[in-house]
Parts: structure tokens; sequence; C-alpha cells
């Protein structure tokens, strides 16, 4: 058998073996070398604008390593004397034209820019600082742009065409005079995006940044005539941890619940618990679709606002295959605000979620009864992070507690719709005819469960099989959408705007490709140590079904929506 010879490089005289890696960078972090980088991204297009990860090679040369593919025999080195002066001059000139109000930017101590400065001992900047006033653009309910805080990296371009195929920002005019800009300059909440908050993930700085509602939310909890009632979706439990002290990945839930209370929320929910009445109302519709035959499949998921937005603006003549269920968030604000009607204080409903885009959805018109919103306010996981913190509560230290009654039974399917494949796993639960636990396992292993961006399974529903898709990203539900117009045949299609899911939301605490897979197994752990793992053995939901919904479960649980509309202040 012919030996298959191996290739090799020299990075700071280690020979390193060459074994797939498409760019010089990969090969220097498998050396466990941290380079520094503004502008690179696995998951995107190599762009090669920032010049901070440029590399000495042996004859004297200066390459990016990014955008430069190994190859046997090249020697490079990576911390030279004149690569430090180098990306400490890059660094200067970027702080040159940039904000350093550093100390009240939201970004402060998640800002790329600045541990850079920090890591390369920046403590003087030679040249003036040219940073003009905050230019800030507020119009969405769910980013903040501030263009004088951009480096134009061009993260957030890429992330908002490429992964997500929205489109909504992009570079304009030339020069010293480039800028980020929606088309035409209009503000962004008249721009086609969605609210994903993905370009808020990608974003080194902050040029782009979470709406912040923190301040509405404690004057709600410091007024003693307003009943404050909170709801916790679930990929903000295995994504918040990191950020107070525990491991990534971790289910914090307990403690999360906790803290909520020592803050002064009255009640405290889990969003799976409603996740569980999504359940019912999707398998219910996608189970009358394939014994009718009649309308046109596939059903498309609506859990996710972002994905339902981008239907709207893209794919209009789609939005009669999307579900008409509510999204868990707002069947649970929906049930609240009924149980509460008899109050005698005011009630004031909260939801804290991984994503960005539930701040519009929360703000829709066919979400408000008489004009009124039935969530009042979305707190992202980042919004809640700063207030216990501010709260000086010390999370990691506090003893978990459950969440309140009545409303405080869900099970496992609930828990894993906060990531991708979760919503169908949760869905062929409650469709499958065999109920064992071995049943139950199997449909694991359909094909619904894993971090790609596009995934398919068929399985049996009744007699009938049934062909699903799962898409994460929108690209990829594009992209699967083209084939569907094209003439391939699916039943069903879980949509999740976010690549992964809701545990990459775009208002969770920044993470890498690896700790993301631990957010997902985190709330799969979650589900193992659910008593009950499906939606219909839940005996809240016959109390609900048998109460507060008789006679009104269209009403209360389903929505029709009106067409994409511009967002309000």
């Amino acid at each position: 058998m012919a030996m298959v010879k191996k290739e090799f490089m020299t990075i700071d005289g280690i020979p390193v073996e060459i074994n797939g890696e498409k760019n010089l960078l990969e090969l220097i972090r498998k050396v466990g070398i941290k380079m520094p980088t503004f502008c690179y991204h696995s998951e995107l297009s190599i762009y090669g604008a920032c010049r901070m990860c440029m590399v000495e090679n042996q004859w004297g040369g200066l390459d990016a390593a990014c955008s430069t593919p190994p190859k046997a025999g090249m020697q490079i080195r990576t911390n030279t004397e004149r690569l430090r002066k180098y990306r400490k001059m890059i660094l200067e000139l970027l702080l040159a034209h940039h904000c350093r109000d550093c100390t009240t930017c939201d970004n402060n101590g998640t800002c790329k820019l600045q541990d850079l400065a920090m890591r390369f001992d920046i403590n003087d900047v030679r040249f003036p600082n040219t940073a003009e006033k905050p230019l800030i653009d507020d119009s969405s309910v769910s980013i903040v742009r501030d263009q004088h805080k951009c480096i134009l990296c061009g993260d957030c371009v890429r992330m908002c065409n490429e992964v997500q195929n929205v489109g909504a920002i992009d570079f304009a005019h030339r020069g010293s005079k480039m800028t980020i800009s929606t088309a035409f300059d209009v503000p962004i909440a008249e721009s086609p995006c969605v609210g994903c908050g993905q370009c808020i993930a990608a974003c080194p700085t902050g040029a782009i940044l979470v709406k912040n509602d923190i301040s509405k939310v404690w004057k709600a909890l410091d007024d003693p005539k307003t009943k404050v009632t909170v709801q916790v979706a679930p990929a903000v439990r295995v994504a918040l941890g990191k950020e107070l002290g525990l491991t990534p990945g971790e289910n914090a839930m307990g403690k999360i619940v906790a803290a909520l209370r020592r803050m002064g929320f009255d009640e405290v929910y889990d969003t799976s618990t409603s996740a569980d009445l999504t359940v019912l109302e999707e398998s219910n519709e996608l189970a009358k679709r394939i014994a009718d035959g009649k309308e046109e499949m596939p059903l498309f998921s609506s859990c996710c606002p972002a994905w339902v937005r981008y239907c709207e603006n893209k794919y209009p003549e789609l939005m009669p295959h999307v579900s008409t269920c509510k999204s868990p968030m707002q069947m649970f604000a929906a049930v609240i605000r009924e149980n509460s009607r008899n109050s005698s204080r005011k009630s004031v409903h909260v939801a804290v979620m991984p994503c960005t885009a539930k701040k519009f959805e929360a703000v829709r018109d066919e979400f408000k009864v008489d004009g009124k919103q039935d969530v009042d306010y979305v707190l992202t996981t980042q919004e809640l992070v700063r207030m216990i913190k501010e709260s000086g509560i010390m999370f990691r230290d506090i003893d978990p507690e459950a969440v309140d009654m009545p409303f405080g039974t869900m099970t496992g399917a609930g828990v894993i719709f906060g990531v991708t494949g979760g919503v169908t796993e949760a869905v062929l639960r409650r469709l499958a005819s065999d109920k064992s636990n071995t049943a139950l396992m199997s449909i694991a292993y359909t094909g619904v469960r894993g971090m790609e961006g596009v995934k398919e399974a068929r399985v049996m529903v009744g007699e009938k099989e049934v062909r699903i898709g799962v898409v994460s990203g929108l690209k990829n539900a594009s992209d699967l959408i083209e084939r569907i117009k094209a003439g391939e045949h699916f039943d069903f299609v879980e949509v999740m705007a976010c690549p992964g899911g809701c545990i990459s939301g775009g208002g969770q605490p920044f993470a890498s490709s690896a700790e993301k897979e631990k957010r997902g197994a985190g709330l799969y752990s979650a589900d193992k140590l659910c008593n009950i793992k499906r939606s219909e053995e839940n005996p809240l939901m016959m109390t609900l079904y048998n109460g507060i919904l008789k006679g009104r479960v269209h009403e209360l649980l389903h929505v029709h929506y009106h067409g994409a509309k511009q967002e309000e202040n």
C-alpha cells in the first residue's frame, strides 16, 4: 500500500503538518497562537480588510494569514518587531477616528478593538482624534447603529448578505468617505432588515448594539402598584452562565429564576411551558393538512419572528403556508394577560429572549389587544446579564429556585425549542403513534438534530411518509424555498433565522462555534432531566384548554399576519 506523503510548513520555528487547512490562520491557531483579527469569521467569506493577521515570510514579505493558503515548505513568523509595530500602527489609526468613551459604551468589556488595544499596550495614540459626534440610528426597535464606532471591517455586511440573504446594509461611497449604510441611507427600520441581530453578533466594536430597554423594566419593578411577570426562553438558560461565572452551556435556569426574584419580579415563568402549547397547536395543524391532502404543502413553522418578517418581505406568496400559531412568547403572554384580568394592580409582562427580533414581534399590531401589547418589554440575554451585574447578585453562588405556579409545568419537548431541529423533534414526539421510550429516542436519530444549516428527514406519521426540512440561517431558508418552488416536495419545514437556532440569537452573549454546540448539548441535557418528554402529557395543558383557553383557542393562540409593516418606536 502506497504511503501518503505528509506536508509540513514552519510557524515560528515549529514544524506543523498541513492537513486540509484553508488558510495560514487556521494552521497558526492549530499551534496555539491567537492571531489578532477583526474581519475574519470562519463562516463568512474571506475579506482581508483589517490586515491585523499579517505574517512575515522567509523572504521578508508580508502575507495576510486569513487569505493565504498554506504550502509545503513555507516558513512564516507571527510575532516579529516589524509585525508588532505594524499592528500597533493599525490600532492607533483606528482609534484616531473612533469614539474613545469606552466606559460609557454598551460594548465596554466585550469590544474587540478595546481588547486588542490592551493586548498590544496602546496607552497613547500619536494622532489627533478626528471622531465626529455620534451618528445614531435608533429607528429600529431591535437594534441601534452608531456609524462613528464602525471600523469598516465588513463583518456585518457579509453576515447580512451571505448568511442571512437580507441585504439590508452594504458599503457606500469610496475612500475616506466610505461607510456602512442602508440603500439610499434610509433609517434601518425602513430597510429590509428583519431584526435578527446577527450583525450584532458579527460586529467587533459597538457600532451595532441591542436596543436597550433595561431602564423601562427597572421603572416597572420599582413601582409598588405594578405587578411584573416575566417569562424566560429556553435558550437563555444555556447562554447566560458563561458571562456570570458558569461553564459554557451549563443550564442556569434555576439561578436565573432566583436572580429575577431578587430583582423584584413578582412571578417568574419558563417559556418552555407555552412551547408545549405551540407543539400541540402546530402538530394539529400539520396533522390536519396531511390528513386532508387538500391544502398545498409544506407547512412552515412560525416561532421565529425574523423568519416571519423575512417571508413577508421576500416571499409574501408563501405566507398562507406559514403556521397560524403564535410564537411561544406570544402564546404565554396571551395566557398571562387573561389570568391577570382581575388583578387589582397594573400588570406589566416582560419576556427574556435570546432574540432581538422578539422586540419587533412584541410591538406588532397583531399582538395588541385594545391597543396594548401582550408583551410590554422584551429583554435580551445580554440585557439580563447587565441587570444581574448591576444588582450586585453573586450569580454563581445563589441557590437555584423553581418557577411559579400555576404555569410552572413544562416538558422536555418545550425545552429543546431553543436549538435548530428542536421544534420539529417536539412535533414528531406528539405525532408519533408509538409512545414508547425506544420510539422517543429514535426520533433523535431521524436527522433533525445537529448544527448543520440544512437538514432533511423522512419519518412515518401514521401510514404516511412525511418529508421534513430543518433550516437555520435565512440564506439556507431561501435556498430550500427555491428548491420547493422548483418542484421538490416537503411536508413540514422548520425555519430559524439564526444559524444553529435560538442558542445563537442576536441577543445572546457572543459564542464560538464550539460554545454554541455546548449550548445545544445543554438543552438536550435539560430535556433528559425532564420527567415529562411529550407536550401532550403535560397535565397543565388540559387545565388550560378546559379553563382560560376554552372556546378561545384560535383567538388566544393563533394569529393572522397582515403583511410587512414598518417598526414603531
